[in-house]
């Protein structure tokens, strides 16, 4: 949860302003910045041995996540260079991060270059029965190299698995893992000094609870453009496989795809520069990619593009205009359906909602202005209830999370807001007196959705607004951070200032939003939620502050509460549907095995499995709008959801019909 941009000017000390700050970001920057976050945080105040340890823990974390490389003696070396690391930041000398990064590169050329040898021998042999601790969280580091090299060689059979799954031959699924090492090899040589720094900050950060963090400056601007939801560039959404830049969707109205010249699954080799030269961009990391052809509006940008054509690969320049794109994809959309239960002809409204966006500019666009307009919309065609989809939205903007719940009530308290002085809650509330809809209404959550889908879902389900259906509980991130800009765009501090409470005086943190439905998504693993985060905050609870005024028990802007017994009768009927259901049967399928493959994994469920998903997931990513809508709305969840506000409608205008016919005709 994001509320504001402060200046970063406010948080250092009067000494640190007679530092001399350069315009990287250095050791200069390290300690200033760190007392930045203390000065901030809703419950780490000072330096002390518990936040020395916590940061030693992140930094290694971050060095060797998969605890593939370092090995265990490595790792006390670099506990003991950086046992006073609070001391050595502050003398600016930060001398662990060269002593940590020697160590690192040391470990990965042993790797890559036993890879090379591996998988170059004449005797290898690809064996679909290896089996191997997958999950770091059950693994241990390695005591010797020989050890160490014995978990890459049953490693690197799942990652030539792989590419076996998809049709790729041995020979040159073996290159493409050797590549691959060689690769982040060079990535990791090649960090910079102050990528270095940034990844200690973000280290320390994360010390202090899951959602602090340090952006780097490339960071923040990604930040920036996803909360505005528009960017100046050529309108397309890359990823990168094997060192190729690749061309992954087009955004509708943007440059790439109004020229016509350019495809998904293009990749692009070279960029052209300032000076105008064509600059290959084979192996160079994506965020620098991205970089060069990000540009302002009106400017130009040349490519060469890699496209496989009729069986051969065919190489061709193309010249673009930079031009501003709204990220659609992520905006506020609604879908209806006609449907006929025993007869009576109803149309609902399903809202996909996957973010709560706000463009800080003035005249800038937001979430809640865009929500507003489709639910008036959605009223304008007398839609007879709406499903709002936050199964996928991981959260955004306080402000607009507190007007779209306005939308659906009076006027009152939505959520209240703590800081670091205890008892000092402050509320946020919905001044609007609109109701804009007051028809049925059922929610969609999941465990991924978070903070201000929480703070939406749980006001709702407090003032029995609205049914909530979804997972067990949704993901329990009932923290507020705010975003602080350090001076000459070298980043910028996420930090955790508050906790939020719903109406009934319960901190989502934690323990979510619980669902009134329960039905199983593909997100009911242990691992996804709050829960399962390092230094994650406790839950709290105060006084309810429900609001009286919110309520509407006559005219035009009347709304009905929820009923117990109503719930009751839809978690019977619903439980029914899902029992039937084929495609919950295959989310319950796919969840015991996720399980399973929670501590081990077994190449050959690779070979079965993979290229079954990697079809489906070039489905969603190459399909058309029509084909990735259709995808949307026959989701399992989805129908549910709708079934369930259908019982609603019933249930609500006193005509108790049963669902028993699935006729469907879908507008957008």
């Amino acid at each position: 949860m994001l509320i504001k941009i402060l200046s970063f000017s406010l948080l250092i000390s009067s000494a640190a302003y007679g530092q001399q700050f350069t315009k990287s970001l250095d050791c200069n920057w390290v300690d200033p910045i760190q007392t930045g976050f203390l000065q901030n945080h809703l419950s780490m105040k000072q330096k002390d041995k518990d936040l020395q340890a916590r940061v030693i823990e992140q930094y290694i974390k971050r060095q060797d996540g998969a605890k593939m490389y370092l090995l265990a003696s490595d790792v006390e070396k670099i506990k003991t260079s950086m046992k006073s690391v609070f001391d050595d930041v502050a003398k600016t000398e930060c001398k662990f991060l060269n002593e940590v990064q020697e160590v690192l590169v040391k470990r990965v050329e042993e790797r890559t270059e036993f890879v090379k040898k591996h998988l170059s021998a004449k005797d290898f042999k690809f064996n679909s029965e290896t089996e191997f601790v997958y999950d770091p969280q059950h693994k241990v580091f390695a005591t010797t190299s020989d050890e160490a090299n014995e978990f890459v060689k049953k490693y690197i059979q799942f990652q030539v698995a792989n590419y076996l799954a998809t049709d790729i031959k041995m020979e040159e699924a073996k290159q493409r893992v050797i590549k691959n090492y060689e690769r982040n090899l060079k990535r990791i040589k090649e960090t910079k000094q102050e990528t270095l720094i940034a990844n200690y900050l973000n280290s320390f950060a994360l010390s202090l609870d899951p959602h602090s963090s340090f952006f780097s400056r490339e960071y923040y601007e990604d930040f920036t453009i996803d909360m505005s939801l528009s960017l100046e560039g050529i309108g397309a959404t890359l990823s990168q496989e094997d060192g190729f830049t690749t061309v992954e969707a087009l955004v509708a109205g943007g440059a790439a795809s109004k020229s016509g010249l350019v495809k998904p699954q293009d990749k692009i080799i070279a960029v052209s520069q300032k000076n105008g030269k064509m600059e290959n961009v084979v192996d160079m990391e994506l965020k620098d990619v991205v970089k060069m052809i990000r540009g302002p509006k009106g400017t130009k940008v040349k490519l060469t593009i890699l496209r496989k054509e009729d069986g051969s690969n065919k190489k061709f320049d193309i010249e673009l205009t930079r031009e501003k794109v709204a990220l659609e994809d992520n905006a506020v959309s609604i879908y209806y359906q006609d449907r006929e239960v025993d007869g009576v002809k109803k149309k609902i409204g399903i809202i996909n909602f996957p973010s709560f966006y706000a463009d800080s500019k003035r005249g800038g666009r937001s979430s809640a202005a865009d929500m507003k307009k489709i639910v008036a919309e959605a009223k304008a065609k007398k839609v007879d209830g709406l499903v709002l989809d936050l199964s996928n939205n991981g959260g955004g903007s306080l402000e607009d999370a507190v007007k779209i719940g306005g939308l659906f009530i009076k006027t009152g308290n939505i959520v209240k807001q703590s800081s670091r002085r205890e008892g000092m809650e402050t509320p946020l509330a919905d001044s609007d007196d609109k109701v804009d809809w007051n028809g049925p209404l059922v929610i969609l959550t999941s465990r991924i959705s978070a903070s201000a889908s929480e703070i939406v879902s749980g006001a709702m389900k407090d003032y029995g607004r609205a049914v909530v259906v979804g997972s067990d509980h949704t993901y329990g991130k009932g923290s507020i951070q705010t975003v602080i800009a350090v001076p000459g765009e070298l980043g910028a501090l996420k930090v955790t200032i508050g906790m939020f409470f719903t109406p009934s005086g319960y901190s989502t943190q934690l323990r979510g939003v619980e669902s009134d439905i329960v039905i199983p998504t593909q997100y009911n693993v242990d691992d996804i939620g709050e829960k399962s985060m390092d230094y994650a905050l406790p839950a709290k609870k105060i006084d309810s502050f429900i609001s009286k005024d919110a309520f509407v028990d006559k005219g035009e802007s009347a709304w009905s509460v929820i009923k117990p017994e109503w719930i009751n009768k839809i978690r019977t009927r619903s439980a029914q549907r899902v029992a039937k259901s084929e495609d919950f049967k295959k989310i319950v399928d796919e969840l015991e095995k996720t399980k399973k493959l929670g501590k081990t994994i077994k190449v050959s469920e690779v070979l079965k499995e993979k290229g079954e998903k990697e079809k489906k997931v070039k489905k969603s990513r190459y399909g058309s709008k029509d084909e990735k809508d259709k995808e949307y709305l026959d989701r399992a969840e989805i129908q549910e959801a709708s079934d369930v506000l259908l019982d609603l409608i019933s249930l609500q205008t006193g005509k108790d019909l049963s669902l028993t016919s699935n006729s469907t005709t879908t507008k957008k």
